[in-house]
């Protein structure tokens, strides 16, 4: 078993969680990926945050979800410590998604 750095691990998800809100396609399957792996309260959560955002004028509103993920996140890896591998590969595959559907970097 890999030894995983619980605090990297949450701010990784709580970023690509924050990151795929506005995508309705990847949204729609991460919140159920979350809701399995996490619970519907997170899944809830996940929907709150959504809202929050859809509605944000503010540049630095995404920033204080990606905190409140972060926390919470942390918190959830610290109770159930064996959350951190799969929430590391969700992470990870959903952060390719939303990667491949913002298309290529632009060129300098």
């Amino acid at each position: 078993m890999r030894v995983l750095h619980q605090p990297r691990v949450a701010w990784n998800a709580a970023r690509v969680f924050v990151g795929s809100v506005r995508d309705d396609d990847l949204y729609g399957w991460l919140s159920a990926e979350v809701g399995d792996l996490l619970g519907v309260s997170c899944q809830a959560d996940l929907d709150q945050t959504r809202e929050r955002l859809r509605g944000a004028v503010d540049p630095q509103s995404g920033l204080l979800e990606v905190g409140r993920w972060r926390v919470r996140l942390e918190d959830e890896l610290r109770r159930r410590p064996a959350l951190a591998e799969p929430l590391e590969s969700l992470s990870e595959i959903a952060a390719g998604l939303l990667r491949r559907r913002a298309g290529p970097a632009p060129r300098s």
